[in-house]
Formats: C-alpha cells, sequence, structure tokens
C-alpha cells in the first residue's frame, strides 16, 4: 500500500502536513462547535475536537512508513546505479 500511495506521487511531507492541519482543524471544530450549538454544551464540542484530533495519529504513521520507503528506495536505487556502474566499466 505505501508503495502505490508513493508511485501516485504522495510524500512524507505531504502526510506530515495532513496531521499538524489535522491538528488544527481540531481546535477549530471544537471552538466552532462551541459558538455554533451553545445548547449542546462542551461534551459536544469536545466529541467533535477529539474525533478530528485522532486523525492526526493515523497521518504520522503514514508519514513515518512513506519516510522509511523513501530512504529505502534511494538506497536500493543507488545500489542499482553502482552495479551499473561497475558494468558498463567492466564491459570497456
Amino acid at each position: 500500500m505505501i508503495q502505490m500511495l508513493h508511485e501516485k506521487g504522495l510524500r512524507s511531507e505531504h502526510a506530515y502536513t495532513a496531521a499538524f492541519l489535522s491538528i488544527g482543524l481540531s481546535l477549530f471544530t471544537w471552538a466552532a462547535s462551541l459558538k455554533a450549538e451553545p445548547g449542546a454544551g462542551l461534551d459536544r464540542a469536545d466529541r467533535w475536537g477529539i474525533f478530528v484530533g485522532e486523525w492526526a495519529p493515523t497521518f504520522f504513521g503514514l508519514g513515518i512508513a512513506l519516510s522509511h520507503y523513501e530512504q529505502q528506495d534511494g538506497a536500493l536505487n543507488a545500489s542499482v546505479r553502482d552495479i551499473r556502474k561497475e558494468r558498463e566499466q567492466q564491459a570497456m
């Protein structure tokens, strides 16, 4: 799954950005719920804030997985380049 996301263009920076945005969105939804639904009370606002806030760990985990894949992919690509250079030198 991580490889597929990486091939589609998703990078670790995108996931980390989404995580930080979800933290900000969590605070915003909490405050907006307090203001928009004053009769519902603090409990409803807390639920909204927690619901959106739970997205952040998922995005951070996805960012870590993508970061590991990117580092591994870079190492593999470097190894392939080294092997190709060696073969080219041997062929000369």
